[in-house]
């Protein structure tokens, strides 16, 4: 893609760039103006320059090349439309295993890196029942209950994304490895950063937003006062994307976070029906795929459908668009885009703009 070099030179910027980029693309302007520009404002008073962050963006990729690993810029049409959507998008996620994977609705579990026996087996339960019925679970692959949600879906022959705080090709934990191998069997491992970024203590709470970005709700379990799991789930909120949490033992002090979200107002969860019931979602006993016999089921109605109604055929419309015309709250709205667009009635375009297939509904 001819846009690729602007974009992964965007993502070289300062991450306060990312917000002003994604303002400036939704207005219209070109990835080159707007990878120029920002270029520019940040290179006054630095060392760098224009010629220095392009070669540098240009490495990147001949690194990915090499190492198979695909890189996805923001106006690609396989970039997540939900993450397209947040005020500061990747401008890039650079990712290995089946790309395919971000297209399938996800539910993101978190929690403590030192899990007890009791968080480990909840998370990945979980992970294992919801996988099973057609959701991916979204984690960072991180120890303990993110590892245990990853491996819980693994089980069930289901589908998992990890988003890393470091390039896709330099695993953290170093012991996760052989996890990151299975993951991408069936699933994807993902990171904002460019290939061969080493993992460092302020990437992780930014690969947070993407996490939550990526999913429909965000489930926390285990997380104590000061939790990075806590991050998430208030990336979640600013998101439009439902907070739910798993009651823990009062006693051990690793609930406290979990139990503060739940006396804000986040829904408990006692088992998978709990985040299927909050999500809208309508599920068949054994299923195993989206879009499928037996997977999640579209709700009904789908001629008299506010969203599809207000969609012009071969016309792109992004969410405030849609959301306005429909009626249709964001964190409502794409769900209902995912389930159209499984029913083949819309289809995604770039820069997380959809677009009504011209078809009799």
């Amino acid at each position: 893609m001819t846009d690729l070099l602007d974009f992964v030179s965007l993502s070289l910027l300062p991450s306060w760039c990312w917000r002003v980029a994604a303002d400036w693309l939704r207005n219209g302007d070109s990835p080159s103006l707007v990878s120029r520009r920002l270029i520019a404002a940040c290179a006054e008073g630095a060392k760098s320059d224009a010629a220095d962050v392009t070669s540098a963006a240009a490495q990147a990729i001949r690194r990915a090349d090499a190492a198979s690993i695909a890189a996805i810029p923001w106006s690609a049409a396989s970039y997540p439309v939900a993450l397209a959507a947040i005020t500061d998008p990747p401008p890039v996620l650079w990712t290995r295993g089946h790309v395919d994977a971000l297209s399938v609705p996800s539910v993101a579990i978190v929690g403590s890196r030192a899990a007890s026996p009791y968080g480990l087996a909840v998370a990945g339960q979980l992970a294992a029942d919801l996988a099973a019925r057609g959701l991916a679970i979204v984690s960072g692959l991180a120890r303990g209950v993110d590892s245990a949600a990853h491996r819980g879906a693994l089980s069930a022959g289901g589908v998992t994304i990890a988003v890393l705080g470091s390039g896709v090709d330099v695993v953290y934990p170093p012991e996760h490895a052989s996890l990151a191998s299975e993951i991408d069997a069936t699933g994807t491992v993902i990171s904002e950063l460019v290939p061969g970024t080493r993992p460092l203590q302020w990437f992780f709470p930014m690969r947070n937003r993407i996490i939550s970005g990526l999913s429909r709700a965000v489930v926390v379990i285990e997380a104590g006062e000061k939790s990075g799991s806590l991050i998430t789930a208030r990336c979640a909120l600013d998101q439009g994307r439902d907070v739910l949490a798993v009651p823990g033992n009062i006693l051990t002090g690793r609930n406290r976070g979990a139990h503060a979200l739940l006396r804000d107002g986040a829904k408990i969860v006692e088992s998978a029906d709990d985040i299927l019931e909050e999500l809208g979602l309508t599920t068949v006993p054994g299923a195993s795929a989206v879009g499928t016999e037996g997977g999640l089921l579209a709700t009904p109605g789908v001629a008299a459908d506010p969203v599809l109604g207000c969609l012009v055929p071969g016309e792109a419309s992004d969410l405030d668009e849609i959301a306005e015309r429909s009626g249709v709250k964001t964190p409502r709205l794409l769900p209902r885009l995912f389930e159209l667009e499984l029913q083949g009635l819309v289809r995604r375009a770039g820069g997380g703009r959809f677009v009504r297939i011209d078809r009799t509904c």
